[in-house]
């Protein structure tokens, strides 16, 4: 599988025995795309179709502690509670500490404290999947760079890319089909004063998993083939405000692409709608003030 060939060029100097230390520990922040990541190119190894460009929610994230077990199975938690195995995402956790697994005796007893609501649109998988790479980087004391990290991260979120760092991060397309050219790095933009504010509508989970979201865009939605053209003007116009600390050409940007995104979403069929009813009259209070 080209996941697994992915991991082996990144950890082929690399083998899981004895950890370095009993535990390894990390924390990764959830990010917000300010730029849209939406739609993917080769979705076994998460590749997307454009570029794009987040903001980091400071502390708050995903908080992972990783051990060896005996067991030969893994172990997972989540905000203190099991994770069951058999469950959607207790398969996927799985599937991707299987691709860290270098021979059959290395299982995971993985605890992950979220302080986001899970899965209902605050890029909870992103926080999730960074923070168990960088809490295995830890355990074993492998000092990776932060590009191998990101790519590591990516084959389990897509998102998960750019939550490996803080503050505004670009997650470049790429354009090889093995994906090593698929990467999140920081940006050196400083804006210290900028916030993003959050306003929760609901903490349950969406009614459709981003990736199936985004199968469905691309496959039916009447004018994906314009989000590309988008998104490249998208990212020039939030570098230029960014490197200026232009507030109304960053809000307005990002405004824009995220308008796109969700037109994309309604244009699909069947149609997609994750806006409430309480997130448009937020929307028309913000517009008329």
């Amino acid at each position: 599988m080209l996941q697994h060939s992915i991991v082996t060029q990144i950890l082929h100097k690399y083998v899981i025995q004895q950890p370095a230390q009993w535990r390894g520990q990390a924390f990764a922040p959830s990010n917000i795309a300010l730029c849209k990541y939406w739609g993917k190119r080769d979705a076994a190894i998460n590749l997307p179709v454009t570029s794009s460009l987040s903001m980091s929610l400071g502390q708050k994230g995903a908080h992972c502690t990783v051990s060896l077990q005996r067991e030969k199975y893994d172990t997972l938690c989540l905000n203190d509670v099991s994770i069951a195995a058999d469950s959607v995402f207790g398969q996927r956790l799985s599937k991707f500490l299987a691709l860290l697994r270098s021979n059959a005796d290395c299982y995971f007893n993985v605890s992950i404290t979220l302080n986001i609501p899970f899965a209902a649109g605050l890029a909870s998988s992103a926080c999730i999947f960074a923070a168990i790479v960088l809490a295995i980087n830890d355990l074993f004391n492998w000092h990776l760079p932060g590009r191998a990290l990101s790519i590591l991260a990516r084959l389990g979120s897509g998102s998960a890319c750019r939550s490996v760092f803080s503050g505004f991060v670009e997650w470049h397309a790429g354009i090889a089909a093995d994906g090593m050219d698929s990467y999140a790095e920081p940006l050196s933009y400083n804006w210290p004063d900028l916030r993003l504010g959050l306003l929760l509508a609901s903490s349950q989970p969406k009614s459709l998993s981003s990736g199936d979201a985004m199968a469905r865009t691309v496959a039916t939605a009447a004018f994906y083939k314009a989000w590309p053209e988008k998104v490249s003007h998208d990212l020039v116009a939030l570098k230029v405000a960014l490197n200026t600390r232009d507030f109304h050409l960053l809000g307005q940007t990002a405004e824009s692409n995220s308008l796109h995104m969700h037109a994309l979403l309604l244009s699909s069929w069947p149609a997609i709608v994750y806006s409430l009813p309480q997130t448009l009259q937020w929307m028309h209070q913000v517009w008329a003030a």
